[in-house]
């Protein structure tokens, strides 16, 4: 099979289940950046997030020939690697949830999270304040809004509910509306 830049991700998938590395280099090649994202974003730690990346793109080899097209291909390969961090913290005796206090109070007199992300010019503010979030939490918001995707996808690559999905997104913005009202308020002390 003659591969190009046009071939879609099903088509990469299956030369790949036929043995044909080029498929394998041009679907790492596609994928990496955006895969290595979201590890970053689950782990914070680039060593643990590079070496997942190659585990995930293992596991996408191993398991083309097994693809259903139940789903798109990026939410089969997220789901991919949604798994590999799971089993990552569960050798480290991570608990995969941690709770954070959603019930703090709101001490900032906007409550609309779209004024206080374009209050907030600063992009480290930002990865401040996603930083502080529980792994769910900050997985959700970067799915969402870094991968742009719909809640049903989110739901099969976390094996949640669709519900649940919505539930931690709502949650998700408000802490970290009320992390950037907290650094905006440090920042016009200093």
């Amino acid at each position: 099979m003659a591969l190009s830049e046009q071939d879609t991700d099903e088509q990469l998938l299956l030369a790949m289940a036929g043995g044909e590395m080029e498929a394998m280099s041009a679907f790492y090649r596609r994928h990496e950046t955006r895969l290595y994202r979201y590890l970053m974003a689950k782990l914070n730690d680039s060593f643990v997030a590079a070496d997942l990346l190659n585990e995930v793109m293992l596991e996408v080899w191993r398991s083309a020939a097994r693809f259903a097209g139940r789903s798109k291909v990026t939410t089969w390969m997220f789901g991919i690697a949604h798994n590999k961090v799971l089993t990552h913290w569960r050798k480290l005796g991570v608990r995969e949830f941690i709770e954070v206090d959603d019930t703090l109070a709101d001490e900032t007199p906007t409550a609309d999270l779209e004024q206080a992300l374009s209050a907030v010019k600063d992009a480290e503010r930002v990865r401040a304040g996603m930083q502080t979030l529980s792994p769910p939490h900050r997985e959700v918001l970067h799915l969402v809004f870094f991968e742009e995707l719909d809640y049903a996808e989110i739901g099969r690559i976390l094996s949640v509910p669709e519900g649940t999905v919505k539930s931690r997104v709502y949650h998700a913005k408000n802490l970290l509306k009320k992390q950037l009202a907290r650094a905006m308020r440090s920042s016009r002390k200093t």
